[in-house]
C-alpha cells in the first residue's frame, strides 16, 4: 500500500474506512496486509490508499461497482477479519461508500 491509487476515469466507487484501534497489534498488521493482497485480487478492485497515526486510521479502497463492494464485504476471509476487528482491533470505526463523479491526479 504505497502511494496514491491510480484510478480510472470516473464514475467509480470509494469505500472509506475510518478507525480507532485498541492497544496492541494482536495480529492486526499481518491481517491488514493479507486483506489488501486478497482485495486486490477481487473482480472490480481498482486500488487502495491508507494512512494511520497514533489516533485514527483511514483506508480508502476503490471499486468499479457497488456489486464488487458487496462481494468483497461478503468474502469469507474478509468476514473473519471484520469479526476480529469488531471484537479485538477497533475501539470504533465508520464505513462510508461514495460514488466518485470527478477526480484529478497530478504527478511530477
Amino acid at each position: 500500500m504505497t502511494g496514491i491509487a491510480k484510478t480510472p476515469e470516473p464514475p467509480y466507487f470509494a469505500v472509506i474506512f475510518s478507525s480507532q484501534r485498541t492497544t496492541g497489534d494482536k495480529g492486526y498488521g499481518k491481517m491488514a496486509e493479507k486483506m489488501v493482497e486478497l482485495a486486490s485480487q477481487q473482480k472490480g478492485f481498482l486500488g487502495v490508499e491508507s494512512a494511520r497515526d497514533d489516533g485514527v486510521g483511514i483506508t480508502v479502497s476503490y471499486w468499479d461497482s457497488l456489486d464488487a463492494i458487496k462481494n468483497w464485504k461478503e468474502h469469507s476471509a474478509h468476514q473473519i477479519a471484520q469479526d476480529k476487528g469488531k471484537n479485538e482491533w477497533y475501539k470504533s470505526f465508520a464505513i462510508r461508500v461514495c460514488k466518485v463523479e470527478r477526480d484529478n491526479f497530478y504527478e511530477m
